[in-house]
């Protein structure tokens, strides 16, 4: 089975995964008309990595979401449950710590990192307030959480233009460029789906994040949302 359903049955989503794994880079620059690069710098600088920091990075596919914090001298990371993905990665950057596991059961200790990160794979788990609290787990007290997806543009006029594109010209543009364009229906339907901005900030402080935050990027197409684990 290639294409999941919003139901997100985990071996479904990982299927699907890693059938689009081999060309799944290049369909992004694609489709997100290369705004995607933007994204990755802007989510760079909030999670603000330094030399001997541990940082998760969840959904990490092949790996290029893990650069910029290993770069900034960061032990990074990648984890995500698409072998396909993590095998792509691997070829491309051996040198990086891929690691198998699902966002609601990490197969790491309480506290292991100083921050940890997801991008434009938290609409893809099935129990999303359960990734949540176990990115809490993982990251110690004071430790940051930033959270990039794909979100509800602001402006109404662009809102519903930007709809249009991903339920019409996504999945077209993504049966030119992609290993497996019902993925992408997939895709665009998941991002349709997912709760706004201030909707998603309630679920963070829901599952005990504080000093939550977002900023919007490309008018609402994309949001980077912040948040600390409590100190004590």
């Amino acid at each position: 089975m290639t294409r999941a359903s919003l139901e997100k049955q985990p071996k479904d989503v990982a299927a699907m995964f890693d059938a689009v794994a081999e060309r799944y880079d290049l369909t992004n620059d694609v489709l997100a008309l290369g705004q995607n690069r933007r994204w990755r710098k802007a989510v760079a600088r909030a999670v603000a990595a330094r030399p001997g920091e541990r940082v998760l990075d969840l959904a990490a596919g092949t790996g290029t979401s893990s650069e910029p914090f290993a770069a900034a001298g960061a032990f990074t990371v990648p984890c995500d449950f698409s072998l396909g993905m993590l095998a792509k990665g691997k070829r491309r950057v051996p040198w990086l710590p891929f690691t198998a596991g699902d966002a609601t059961r990490l197969p790491f200790r309480d506290g292991s990192f100083d921050a940890a990160t997801i991008s434009f794979g938290l609409r893809n788990v099935q129990d999303t307030d359960g990734a949540l609290r176990e990115m809490l787990r993982v990251v110690r007290p004071g430790g940051r959480l930033v959270v990039c997806e794909f979100s509800h543009p602001t402006w109404a006029p662009f809102r519903t233009v930007y709809t249009e594109y991903l339920m019409r010209a996504l999945p077209a543009v993504a049966t030119r460029v992609s290993s497996n364009p019902d993925a992408y229906v997939y895709l665009a339907e998941s991002i349709r789906a997912w709760p706004d901005q201030p909707a998603f900030a309630a679920r963070l402080q829901a599952a005990g994040w504080e000093r939550v935050a977002w900023r919007d990027l490309s008018g609402g197409v994309v949001a980077l949302h912040r948040a600390t684990r409590p100190s004590a």
